[in-house]
Order: structure tokens, then sequence, then C-alpha cells
């Protein structure tokens, strides 16, 4: 047996990866030219932001070629860069760890990111900030790849921070917006929640391991951890994942993050950013294997955020709104294959999430663009011949995600549904059945509410198609999201699955037990991966559950079509709404409930700090101090007359009272 650590530390070769730095480096190079020099460049930062990117994806490529051309157990190395933080017996150094799982992570930032900074070109053009808004987005890339290609604990914590401080600064972007300055805020607090239970879990990692190297960490986890230990440590790391992933209870602000320019909402919180969570749960899979309690309220906290932010999606009008809420739901599907043992599955859907969900956020952002800014779905209708690359594109997209057969969500969804059902967990199956049912349900009323039907578009809306630069990218993540899902047709054999699988099911054993010819464990062996075991469930076979999950799917499409395409008159149904549309359309109460908590009894919490902390004893204290001094300079005042006959009798004065006290002494020393 090889412990991770050993293998990478093994397989450094200096000529393999040697140019990997230069991944992040370019983004990074875009970000500090155009924060520095942007005025001077002007409508040149878009398309040097798009190559600088294409660069770096391209660097990627490069860098998976060579990787991907090695044994399948000498296929992860550290890039060091240098020696950040030497303090006696704790040192912590810059560098990169290139494996299956961090190249995966880094196609997927700079490919879709790479489509996204081009369809920004045209989506940005003659924005008054153009270079500011692509500097930021370059920084957000470079540190995007920081995160998920750090070696240790701490270059990840950087990466972690860095993010919410590029997404604070591009869903802020238009600052002069209420709405828009709200958002970022709000996002950055509710964040800065999650990061703190992050950044305690690596606090207890060193004081268990005396290191925060993955490496040492991951390959001595099982002989140092207890089983309470490990619960602990994956929990608080939990807690930062379900901020940065907006998963319950900590979701909310991705919904408001819709302010921003829809590319930034394609990016960053699609494909990019609110996948963070997901990743490092995969990553530390060593320490999350030690511990079914843990594994039981990832898939548990991610299940129910599924179908909770599925069911308010069902009746959002803003056309961002439904994505954002669905890319929660879909977050929260991946967190269900990580948490019933199957991180590969986790990771894959990841992949074909970032292709078609990147694609409906710049579709919608398409539409918008066509529509003059309009967003409330209500009144669109019949668009497909207006804008057909648009509406052609974003089918496809919606074919993927409600796991049309043949699409990339298809394969990634049904994984992941097989999976829980495998693991024995009967409930987080069904539940994600139902999570797939309102899928189908409220992503075929996007699309039939856009494209198809009576036109209820406003007087004087004229629409047109997006330029080349916006409907190319639009294209390219088409054809990715249909065709993604052959690189993991099966959860045993696909492609994504056999190249993760030395660092993702085996993260804390050998990786000499996996050659490449070798099949991987199968999903029927309880938490496949992660080192536990349960009994074999064989009651359903693969093809009847894939056929439920396609089914329940197609199901939701059936039940949209009639309400929708229908002679059901929606419209006037509005006009009197049930219970649970308006419980849903509030968002079941979790926003006024953190408003009330938070908000409301914060105000009134600090007013009363104020009172009687602040104005009577803090205010009280200074205020008394200057009274006092006011007094006794009064009383000082009287003193001081100008006259000098005043000044010799107090001087007289004085000088016997001196020397009377010295005769009194003198007298009682005789």
């Amino acid at each position: 047996m090889v412990s991770v650590a050993g293998i990478l530390a093994h397989a450094v070769s200096p000529g393999a990866v040697e140019n990997a730095w230069l991944i992040p480096a370019f983004p990074l190079a875009g970000a500090v030219l155009l924060l520095f020099f942007g005025r001077r460049i002007g409508r040149a930062a878009g398309p040097i932001a798009t190559l600088l990117m294409a660069s770096a994806f391209g660097m990627g490529l490069v860098t998976f070629f060579q990787v991907i051309g090695r044994p399948a157990a000498e296929r992860g190395f550290v890039e060091t860069l240098y020696r950040w933080i030497p303090a006696g017996g704790f040192t912590v150094t810059a560098d990169y760890r290139i494996d299956p799982l961090s190249l995966v992570m880094v196609l997927v930032v700079t490919g879709v990111g790479t489509a996204i900074h081009l369809y920004s070109v045209g989506y940005m053009k003659g924005d008054p900030r153009e270079p500011r808004y692509f500097a930021f987005l370059n920084l957000f890339a470079f540190s995007m790849l920081t995160l998920v290609l750090a070696n240790n604990f701490l270059v990840l914590y950087l990466g972690w921070e860095l993010v919410g401080l590029c997404s604070y600064l591009l869903i802020g972007f238009w600052f002069e917006r209420p709405a828009a300055a709200t958002a970022a805020k709000k996002a950055f607090i509710v964040n800065r929640v999650g990061d703190v239970s992050f950044a305690i879990g690596i606090l207890l990692i060193f004081a268990n391991f005396g290191t925060l190297d993955f490496g040492r960490v991951f390959g001595s986890a099982a002989t140092v951890l207890s089983a309470g230990t490990a619960t602990a440590i994956a929990l608080l790391l939990f807690g930062g994942a379900a901020g940065k992933s907006a998963q319950f209870p900590l979701y909310v602000w991705l919904p408001d993050a819709m302010e921003g320019p829809t590319p930034v909402s394609a990016l960053i919180h699609a494909a990019t950013m609110v996948t963070a969570g997901v990743y490092v749960v995969a990553r530390t899979g060593a320490i999350f294997a030690l511990s079914a309690t843990a594994l039981d309220v990832v898939a548990w906290i991610g299940v129910l955020t599924a179908l909770l932010a599925a069911l308010i999606a069902f009746v959002q009008d803003d056309i961002k709104r439904v994505l954002a809420y669905s890319t929660i739901s879909q977050l929260g599907l991946m967190f269900v294959g990580v948490g019933v043992g199957l991180p590969a599955a986790g990771i894959f859907h990841l992949v074909t999430h970032a292709f078609f969900k990147a694609l409906l956020f710049l579709g919608a952002g398409s539409v918008m663009h066509a529509l003059a800014g309009r967003a409330d779905m209500t009144k669109m209708g019949g668009l497909f011949r207006k804008i057909p690359w648009t509406a052609v594109t974003m089918i496809v997209g919606w074919l993927a995600i409600i796991g049309f057969p043949g699409t990339a969500g298809f394969f990634s969804k049904d994984q992941i549904l097989e999976g829980a059902y495998r693991s024995g967990n009967n409930p987080v199956w069904i539940l994600g059945l139902l999570v797939t049912v309102c899928t189908g349900f409220y992503m075929s009323r996007l699309v039939f509410l856009t494209f198809f039907g009576k036109s209820r578009l406003d007087p004087g809306v004229h629409p047109h198609e997006s330029p080349p630069e916006m409907v190319f990218p639009l294209v390219a993540l088409a054809l990715a999201a249909a065709l993604g899902g052959l690189f993991g047709l099966s959860a045993e054999s696909g492609r994504i699955q056999r190249f993760l699988a030395p660092v993702v099911v085996q993260e804390s054993g050998s990786l000499e037990a996996l050659p490449e010819s070798a099949p991987l464990l199968s999903v029927g062996e309880g938490r496949a991966g992660w080192g536990a075991s349960a009994p074999h469930r064989t009651v359903l076979s693969p093809l009847a559950l894939t056929g439920m999950a396609t089914g329940a799917g197609l199901l939701g499409v059936l039940a949209a079509g009639l309400m929708y395409l229908g002679r059901f008159d929606w419209l006037r149904r509005r006009e009197r709404p049930s219970l649970a549309w308006r419980a849903a359309r509030n968002k079941f109460g979790v926003d006024d409930l953190y408003g009330f908590l938070f908000a409301g009894v914060g105000r009134l919490a600090a007013s009363a700090l104020a009172y009687a902390v602040d104005l009577r004893f803090v205010d009280g204290i200074v205020n008394g101090v200057g009274t006092v001094t006011a007094r006794l300079a009064a009383a000082g005042r009287r003193v001081q007359t100008g006259f000098v006959r005043s000044y010799a009798a107090v001087l007289l004065a004085g000088g016997v009272v001196v020397l009377g006290a010295l005769l009194l002494i003198e007298e009682r020393l005789r």
C-alpha cells in the first residue's frame, strides 16, 4: 500500500507540469493590466481578457494531456512555487497540486470562463466601466484557479476568500443601483458565516495533524482522527461549503446575486464559484470517509435544499431568478452524490451542470438583450421565430437539465439517483426523484413561457438576435451540454470516473490498487469509494432506475405543457393564487424569518446597546470625565486672579504653612 503523500512525492517530475503555474498566471496578468491601465486600453479590454482566459484554457489542456499520458497511479504532481510562511516548525509553501480532480476543475473554470468572457465582449459593449468589469472577471478566474489548484488548506483558504471578494465586486458592479449594492453586501455577509465555520475546521485540522498539507493530512487521516473528531472537522468544512455552494440555511444570497451582469451569473453563480463547496467535500473525502454521520448530513442537506429551491422556482417570473433557484437545486443534487458515496458522480454532475447552466444563463442574457433588458417571462412568449439561435441553444440546455436521454444531464443525474438508491437511503432517492419532477416542470415553464405560445410583449418592444460574439458561446456550450455526457456514460466505466478514480474514489487508500484497466467499485457497495460498507441493493435494475429517473423528468414536462401550452388559463388563475402558490412565492418565509432574526432583532439589539451601553455607560464615563475636568478648571480659574498682591499673599500663606509644619515635626521628634 502506498499513501497519497508518498505517491505525490514520488511522482513529481521536473519535465511533466513545469509550466502549470501559467494557468492562473494568465488571468492574474490580465487583472493587473486592466486594473492599472484599463482606462487607456479602453474597448480592447474585453478581447485582451478573453485572450488571456483562452491562453489559460490552452495551458490547462496541455497539462491535462501531459498528465493523462501517464499511468493512473502517477498522475499526481506538486509544483512548488516558493516558501510562503517559514515559522519554526510551521511551514507553508505556495504550491500547486496537479492531479485528476484539480485538472477537471481547471478545464471547467477556464473552458466555460473563456466562453463567458467572449460573450461578455458583446454583452458589456458600451458600459462606461467595461475595463474594470473584465479586470474583476480575470481576477475571479485567478482566484478560483488558486482554490482548485491549492495543495494545502491555507492556500485553498486564500483562494476561497478571494472568490468571495470577487463575487462581491461583480454582483455589485452596477453599484449605483440600490438593489445591486444590497445584493452584493448580502452575498458577502452570508458567505462570511460559512467562512467562519470553514476557518475553524482548518484550525482543527492543524491542531490534530500539525500540518495543513493535503498529502500529509489525507494520507494519515485514518490513523490520526477519531470518529468524533472526523465528524467535527467534516461538518465544519461542510458549513463553509454550504455558504459557497448556497445550501440550506445559507442559500438566500444566491437569488439576489442575479442583480449583477448576466455573464457574472453564468460564470460565478452557475459554473464555478458555487461549485467550490462540492469540490472541497470531494477533495477532503479522506476525512468525510471516516464519518457516516457527516456524509448523511451532506446528503440530506443536499436533497432538502434541492427540493426547497425547486418548489420556489415554480412561481418565479424573472427568468434569471428561475435559473438562480435551479442552480441551488442542482447543487443540492451534487451534494447528494458525494453524500451517498459517489464523489465522482457528484463531480461529473458539476461538469455537466457547468455546461448547461452557463448556457441557460447566457441564453437568458441573450433574451434580455433582445427585449431591452426585460426579464419577466409572463410578458414574453412567441420568441422562437424572433431569436432562433438563442431559442435553439436554450432548448438544448433545457433538455440537458431535465435529463432527456442522450444529453449530458441525463447521465450525470441518473448516476446520482442510482447511487442514492443503491446506498440504501430510500428517502433521499425518493426525494431526488421528486426534485427531478420539479425540475422538469419549472424549466419547461421557463421555455414555454419564453419561446412558445402567443406573444405577450409590451408595445414597442422589437426583439432582435444577439451579435455573433454572444451567439458563438451559446452554440459551443450547447454542443457541450448535448455531448458532454458521453465522457461519463457509466458510474463504473465512464472516462471521467476512471480519470478521477485515483483521487476521489480512493483518496485515503492505495493508488496501486487502481490500475487504469481495473473496474471501479460498484455503486452497490455501500458508500462506494469512501471506505464504508453496506448491503447490496438489487431490487431494481439499472435500466429500471434510469427509466424512473427519466420518466420523472418527462412527467414534469408534461404537467408544464398542459398548464402553459394547453387551454389552462394560467394568467387568470394567478389573480386568485392558492395557498401553496403564495407560500412558494414568499419563499416559504425563510427570507422573512432571516429578516426578522438578523435584521429586526439585530436592529433592536443594536439600538438597545447603543442606548444602554454607548449612550449611558460609555458616553457617561466620557462626559463625567469632562465634567470633573471642567469643574476643577473652574476652581483653578478662581485662584488665577492676575493680581501680584494675591499671589504674594498666597506665597506668604504657603510659607507660613510650611514653616508651621516643620516646627510641628521638630517638636514631635523631641
